[in-house]
């Protein structure tokens, strides 16, 4: 490589092993003004010396429930609400995530949950924290909209203009259906978690299988009209069946959350949405509703984009995890948690790969064969990690 003349505020990492969309180069990457303005193969003399360590994109982050984990970090204690939002986006930095799409419940299937009051302050704080400055990483909007719960649709259009919302999801947690087709899963889930009673639970059932008869088509209908006039991305949620993928594909959605079945997911996949899975499922080797392996589909090539869901650390971990499974190299395999999730929300010309001219988002770890580490995360040429 030439030599490089130093310029003021120019940053250099040299000496890594360079990730690029379809290549690993050992070499030099320059940052400048925010900007990556020079990737090379070779090692200079000057700069941040990586030592032969991994340089990717920093990752993309589209469904974390990490921020409601932040607020109630035990049952019916709630913590400040400021503080949580900086607690959380200091968990996804030291994740390596460098734009989220924050999660928020609009509606739930739980009586008296608490995502049926939290949604306004969480989204508020989210809005005020990125404007204020407050977060080293990008924060974004993603709204999950439960299509049983009445008001749904009233509640979200009222953000359908906010500029920060990037992705809506249409949720059907009703129980005999999607993610707990089997009723056995669900009053396990449900009693471990709100500590109900055998009568108590069959009665919730009962009623939450009425409330989707009555609002749940209408709901639908409505939030997919609101998504396309407003060009929001649009994604569906715990599809089980090739009837609920035909009726993803015929709304418009773009991408498929969570698929619990192997039909599902090659439906989905052959339709050409981008399939979403978990990457707590891959490191847990399982599901813990029962239902489909993620590793399964991965294997299969069905999983496009990974999602940390409730555990951010899982991210960079099943990166490794899935190069090691398939043979893939690393470069391909982080596509799955950089380029694919920028794409389905339509922030792929700016970031989400290592290129001349996009932002200066990008992670550096070190693996040593048992748990990779980060080693730090740098968003739009900001060590943030």
């Amino acid at each position: 490589m030439p030599n490089t003349q130093i310029v003021m505020n120019e940053q250099v990492y040299t000496n890594y092993r360079l990730q690029l969309p379809h290549e690993e180069v050992l070499g030099t990457l320059v940052v400048q003004d925010k900007l990556i303005t020079d990737i090379q193969p070779g090692i200079v003399a000057h700069g941040q010396n990586g030592e032969g360590d991994y340089l990717m994109p920093g990752l993309i982050e589209l469904h974390t429930d990490n921020l409601e984990r932040c607020v109630s970090p035990r049952p019916g204690i709630r913590w400040p609400l400021e503080a949580a939002a900086v607690y959380h986006d200091r968990d996804l930095a030291s994740a390596g995530v460098t734009t989220v799409c924050d999660a928020i419940a609009i509606g739930d299937v739980a009586i008296g949950s608490p995502r049926l009051t939290n949604f306004a302050p969480m989204i508020d704080v989210i809005c005020q924290g990125q404007k204020a400055g407050r977060f080293s990483v990008e924060h974004r909007i993603h709204l999950r909209c439960e299509l049983a719960y009445e008001q749904v649709y009233e509640i979200t259009a009222q953000y359908a203009d906010n500029p920060l919302l990037s992705m809506i999801s249409l949720m059907d947690h009703t129980p005999g259906q999607r993610q707990f087709i089997r009723l056995d899963k669900f009053k396990e889930y449900y009693m471990g978690k709100h500590g109900a009673t055998p009568q108590q639970i069959d009665e919730f059932i009962g009623t939450r299988q009425q409330q989707q008869q009555i609002y749940a088509q209408k709901n639908r209908i409505a939030l997919v009209e609101m998504t396309k006039a407003k060009g929001i991305s649009l994604a569906s949620h715990d599809d089980a069946t090739v009837e609920h993928v035909e009726e993803a594909v015929q709304d418009g959605v773009v991408l498929a959350e969570f698929p619990t079945t192997l039909e599902a997911a090659k439906a989905a996949h052959s339709s050409g949405l981008q399939v979403l899975m978990g990457a707590p499922n891959l490191v847990l080797g399982g599901s813990h509703s029962g239902n489909i392996s993620a590793m399964e589909l991965v294997l299969q090539n069905l999983v496009d984009v990974i999602s940390s869901d409730y555990v951010p650390q899982s991210l960079l971990q099943s990166i490794f995890i899935i190069a090691h499974k398939t043979g893939k190299p690393i470069y391909e395999a982080m596509q799955l948690f950089t380029s694919n999730p920028a794409k389905a929300i339509h922030l792929f010309s700016d970031r989400g790969s290592l290129k001349v001219g996009k932002r200066a988002d990008f992670i550096t770890v070190h693996d040593d064969g048992v748990v990779p580490r980060l080693t730090s995360t740098i968003c739009q040429s900001r060590r943030i990690a």
